[in-house]
């Protein structure tokens, strides 16, 4: 008879070798598929997938309202550019509508001197002081002041004191003479009024007799 092999001993019934483990096995669940990668809870729900969506689509929507406001206001001020452009090409429109009565009637006055057998010194002087006082009112409206600088006190935001004058006949500092009229617009200096101003005058002193 021949001896067994007692080396070859037969595996125990009922049981299965178990898999080898190492790091080019990974592990599977119950159905066959892997577990999910990450820590526990990581995984999102529908409800938590459809809230994303719904805080995506808002974010786009104020993106999108974003751009539309940046575009309309970009529009605005190339609007408001272009107006205050055209506001400053016409700007004098008002005052120059004002001026052309003026104009006629100085046509007209020129016209009569042309034809000096019609006319006389007095009605020629009469016209122009009539066109004098429309320019006044005209200008005066849009804003320009005279400046009455004679018999005042020497003022150096509205007077320029071109000379002086001895006299004892009125204060010093005070405007004796108004050379050229001063205007404001408003209360804006245009140009001063050019004076001349009162001094007291020099002592003199008379020589010793000998």
């Amino acid at each position: 008879m021949m001896k067994k092999n007692e080396s070859q001993k037969p595996e125990p019934q009922g049981f299965e070798a178990a898999p080898p483990t190492g790091t080019g096995a990974a592990p599977t669940s119950d159905s066959g598929t892997p577990p999910p990668i990450g820590p526990p809870g990581a995984e999102l729900g529908a409800k938590e997938i459809e809230e994303l969506k719904a805080q995506a689509a808002k974010a786009k929507e104020h993106w999108d309202k974003m751009l539309r406001t940046a575009a309309d206001f970009e529009n605005f001020k190339k609007r408001v550019a272009r107006e205050r452009q055209e506001a400053a090409k016409y700007v004098h429109e008002p005052l120059l509508q004002k001026l052309l009565p003026v104009l006629d009637h100085f046509d007209i006055a020129l016209a009569a001197v042309n034809d000096a057998a019609n006319t006389n010194a007095q009605s020629f002087q009469d016209g122009i002081q009539m066109i004098y006082q429309q320019l006044k009112a005209a200008l005066a409206e849009a804003g320009l002041e005279e400046i009455n600088a004679l018999n005042t006190p020497f003022d150096p935001h509205w007077h320029e004191a071109v000379s002086q004058v001895e006299t004892l006949e009125v204060p010093e500092g005070q405007v004796v003479q108004q050379l050229r009229k001063g205007y404001k617009l408003r209360d804006r200096l245009l140009r001063p009024a050019s004076v001349m101003v009162a001094k007291p005058p020099a002592e003199t002193t008379e020589p010793n007799p000998v």
